[in-house]
């Protein structure tokens, strides 16, 4: 009996690693994110060491995430029209070296804060086009569609499996070795994704022969997105919470370090609490058997994420501070992995690359002005207040987005608007 006809324990969890494909991209991956979140935590601890500035955190946070919300959706038209294998391989590569660059800077003792500018922002332009193809080409390595919301559940829970692990391993390393050793290990992690990929047996995605403009593949996109309720509520929430709510993670260093007094391994406990939560979020996504119910789902979750921020912000005990990241974690990533399934279950095939460049524009293009906002309004009122003041609008925001549940409630009903044919 194959793992999608298993309907209990582990197989019903971990059924869309039955495909081939998919267990060789979550093999690599699990080993790449952890150097991922190795880079993520590095990054941010240099920072704050060599500048001791919140303002500035805020300012590598816009530098890493703007070219995201400028590249995204010009990135996605493409994304359609090219073969995703072969792009998500070349965004690997294109990483790696951003990594040993940085590694080398700083080992060599060379690092300079613009150095981090610099890459930071090529990083961004890489990952402009990686999210939207790393997203849109989970369908492809699903033989059976019956398992695709479970692959991206899995993802989820591979992101913050690395989230759990990387975070509290990099606090180590800095304390002991530098931030130098985290950057190298990351550009190394590559080399796993990138060997799984070469290795899997793809069937040969014809590049659509579009002759058309970009402007007007663009044009089409936002046409098809943003005309259909369900998915332009569900993308105007995400936003919302991407600008008011994720910007906690670009003030961690200051929490970490001045109002818990800590250092970097404070640090690392926290990002790995915030994992913990986020991977028991996804996990209980992956264990789920349909889509149905995610619309309600996605409000609850958006609530519980200001409700653990609220809390985090008020705390000045380590312990209870790790208990309400926990809490965020899970309300964080139960909002965003629900967002990318129902918008994935919806969207058409030759419009996949295109839904998903707007979804990486609301998760990840909203952050940079978030990120910038947070850290100028921190290095006025105070990093608590600033992270306090996000969390409300979050509860708020969620209450005019019930009356899209009941549109999203039934998928079967919506999906006739959203596609005439090719729907999973």
């Amino acid at each position: 009996m194959g793992l999608s006809q298993n309907s209990t324990g582990l197989g019903m969890v971990f059924r869309a690693l039955s495909h081939r494909n998919y267990r060789l991209f979550f093999g690599g991956q699990s080993i790449s994110l952890i150097g991922t979140w190795l880079q993520l935590t590095a990054v941010s601890w240099l920072v704050f060491r060599l500048t001791d500035s919140s303002f500035l955190l805020g300012v590598v946070g816009f530098a890493s995430r703007i070219p995201t919300f400028l590249l995204a959706s010009f990135a996605g038209v493409l994304v359609d029209r090219w073969n995703r294998h072969r792009l998500l391989v070349a965004t690997q590569v294109f990483s790696l070296i951003q990594a040993l660059i940085l590694a080398v800077l700083v080992l060599t003792g060379a690092i300079a804060i613009w150095h981090i500018m610099v890459l930071t922002l090529f990083l961004g332009v890489v990952n402009a086009f990686d999210v939207p193809v790393r997203q849109s080409f989970v369908v492809e390595m699903i033989e059976r569609r019956e398992d695709l919301g479970n692959a991206i559940a899995l993802n989820s829970s591979m992101v913050n499996g690395a989230r759990l692990v990387g975070p509290s391993v990099a606090g180590t390393l800095i304390a002991t070795m530098g931030e130098g050793l985290c950057f190298l290990l990351n550009a190394l992690s590559f080399v796993a994704v990138i060997a799984a990929l070469l290795a899997m047996r793809i069937t040969p995605k014809t590049e659509v022969g579009d002759k058309t403009p970009l402007w007007h593949g663009l044009k089409e996109g936002y046409r098809y997105a943003f005309g259909f309720f369900p998915i332009r509520s569900l993308l105007l929430l995400l936003a919302l919470i991407s600008f008011m709510g994720m910007p906690y993670t670009v003030l961690m260093p200051v929490f970490a370090g001045k109002i818990l007094q800590g250092g970097p391994q404070t640090l690392g406990f926290l990002l790995g609490a915030t994992g913990v939560g986020a991977l028991a979020g996804a996990l209980f996504l992956a264990s789920r058997r349909s889509v149905l119910g995610l619309g309600r789902i996605i409000i609850v979750a958006s609530i519980l994420f200001g409700i653990g921020l609220i809390g985090f912000s008020f705390s000045r005990v380590f312990w209870l501070s790790a208990a309400l990241m926990v809490v965020t974690g899970f309300g964080m990533m139960v909002q965003m992995t629900s967002t990318n399934t129902v918008l994935q279950t919806l969207v058409d095939e030759d419009k996949r690359g295109r839904v998903m460049s707007f979804y990486t524009m609301a998760f990840m293009g909203m952050v940079p002005f978030g990120s910038l906002f947070a850290g100028s309004l921190a290095s006025v009122i105070g990093t608590p207040e600033t992270t306090m003041i996000g969390a409300p609008y979050l509860r708020r925001a969620s209450r005019p987005r019930r009356e899209s549940s009941s549109a999203m409630g039934d998928l079967r009903t919506s999906r006739r608007g959203a596609c005439a044919a090719g729907c999973p």
